[in-house]
């Protein structure tokens, strides 16, 4: 018979009745696994790499061309469904468990009293028809007749009672003795550190999980996916696990670096911004650091204007957000040239930035340095006096 059980249980076909065989693949709930949609069993498919499972029901396409009624992602369900049961086999639980155990003890001994008095009762019956239709006298037929028949009735009674009986649980089939008890309770100490032992392969965690887990429900939800575990007990524990997210939302830019560049943007270069948020410890969608092409994209698509710009071109009234003066706009402040700009910055006389050779310049002017390097009238470029200084 339990071999026929056995067979009968690894059966594939009425996959909404039967689990089926353990097999070799990662996905720890396969054969386990019931659609919360259309009670149907999902199957198992993997993902490229061959090792994150995906559950899928079909079962509507494959026989009815329908559409599929959903898929998950199984990774995350797997871990969650397993955490569930390493947490079930924790000493704390399993006291419970015992505790439970013993009510249950107890209850079936008041029960089992209860059916030892009708069973008392039914052969008290019995016995008193039997010796009603032994005292008659043999001459009262009809008599006779009814007691015997009574008798028949009183013997089918008992006999249907103590067939219930034989197969009604029993206080001794639930005593517990105190080894078995410690052995229960050494479970919680085993069972964890064979589930993560290296040497324990998939087929024999499954195992260890169909000992306790009948079935796992899933349903796919807007965020989440609920998750419904029937024990073998008919208990059921249930869980919402968020749902994985797309391959485009995990390297999205996260938002607290979009509303940092927003406030960096007011008064920092873009190569400024990525060195700022590489210093704040702040990472890209893709985990790697900022770089100036970076931030230039994330501005051109979050629509982020920069105050403070490479070029003068972006910048038509020539100062920046940080304060600084485009080259030009510093001559015209201070009534001179653009060449005699970019020589005070080479002999350090103005703060000017220049991040690329032969790039421009932002200079930055204080009313101080205004006032000491103003010229009285604007000095026009002569360039007659520019070849006397190039050939004299």
């Amino acid at each position: 018979m339990s071999n026929v059980q056995q067979l009968e249980d690894n059966r594939t076909s009425r996959a909404e009745e039967r689990r089926g065989a353990v097999r070799e693949g990662s996905a720890l709930l396969q054969g386990l696994v019931v659609c919360g949609r259309c009670g149907r069993r999902m199957t198992v498919r993997y993902m490229e790499d061959g090792r994150r499972p995906i559950y899928v029901c079909a079962q509507v396409h494959k026989d009815l061309a329908g559409k599929t009624c959903q898929f998950l992602r199984g990774d995350g369900i797997d871990q969650a469904v397993a955490h569930l049961f390493l947490v079930a086999m924790q000493p704390a639980h399993l006291q419970v468990s015992l505790a439970t155990l013993t009510q249950l003890e107890e209850r079936t001994r008041a029960v089992d009293r209860q059916w030892q008095l009708r069973l008392e009762r039914a052969r008290y019956e019995v016995d008193l028809a039997r010796r009603r239709y032994v005292a008659v006298e043999p001459e009262n037929r009809l008599v006779a007749r009814s007691l015997e028949r009574d008798w028949n009735e009183k013997l089918t009674a008992l006999d249907r009672l103590e067939r219930e009986y034989a197969v009604h649980p029993t206080p001794d089939s639930l005593i517990v003795n105190k080894e078995e008890r410690m052995r229960i309770l050494a479970l919680a100490q085993d069972v964890p550190l064979v589930w993560h032992a290296p040497t324990t392969t998939a087929t024999e965690r499954k195992q260890l999980l169909r000992l306790l887990i009948k079935d796992v429900t899933l349903t796919k939800q807007s965020a989440t996916i609920a998750i419904a575990v029937r024990w073998q007990t008919e208990a059921c524990s249930t869980l919402d696990l968020p749902r994985p997210q797309r391959a485009a939302d995990v390297k999205r830019t996260a938002p607290a670096v979009i509303t940092r560049v927003r406030e960096l943007a007011l008064t920092h270069t873009d190569g400024d911004i990525a060195a700022q948020l590489n210093a704040e410890g702040f990472r890209s969608g893709s985990g790697g650091s900022f770089s100036t092409s970076k931030i230039a994209w994330i501005r051109y698509v979050y629509h982020i204007k920069n105050d403070c710009p490479r070029g003068p071109a972006a910048c038509p009234a020539g100062q920046r957000g940080d304060g600084r003066y485009s080259a030009r706009a510093a001559a015209a402040l201070l009534n001179v040239n653009v060449s005699t700009i970019a020589q005070w910055c080479q002999t350090g006389q103005l703060d000017g930035v220049q991040t690329a050779p032969h790039g421009p310049r932002w200079v930055r002017l204080t009313p101080e340095v205004i006032a000491t390097l103003r010229k009285p009238v604007p000095q026009h470029w002569r360039q007659g006096k520019a070849r006397e200084k190039i050939h004299g």
